[in-house]
């Protein structure tokens, strides 16, 4: 209620995120190398214990005003999580991908949908974000 239309936004640019990111990874533009994975998940790593870090100095009423401030430098950490997490997309597809064509069981579909819908999700929260901080800031 805070930000109206603000859902719609990130709803919109999340599938256009995903969309960009698919038509990027089928095209070849983007390939998942063994370099590129391991960027990846270090990259989503470091977020990962960013955040815990975070949490855990709350609970001495501390934090790192950066991760939830509007302030440039937090709108920078936002855009940077928000290519991390559409960046994870790449290793969702891959995964489905490489899971495909070896022959894996079918049970394993299930695998890939949820690592998809989990970075969607993150994706999304991660754009909420972003815009919530641009739109306080007018």
């Amino acid at each position: 209620m805070r930000y109206p239309g603000i859902v719609i936004q990130a709803v919109g640019l999340t599938f256009g995120t995903m969309a960009a990111m698919l038509l990027a990874y089928r095209s070849g533009l983007i390939r998942a190398t063994e370099k590129f994975k391991l960027g990846v998940v270090a990259a989503t790593g470091g977020i990962l214990l960013l955040y815990l870090a975070n949490f855990a100095m709350g609970f001495f009423g501390h934090s790192m005003g950066f991760i939830n401030g509007s302030s440039m430098l937090g709108i920078g950490f936002s855009a940077v999580v928000v290519v991390i997490a559409a960046l994870n997309l790449i290793l969702d597809f891959d995964l489905i991908e490489t899971g495909a064509q070896s022959g894996a069981p079918k049970y394993m579909e299930w695998y890939g949908a949820f690592a998809l819908v989990v970075t969607l999700v993150w994706l999304y929260l991660e754009l909420l974000r972003l815009l919530s901080k641009l739109q306080s800031r007018n």
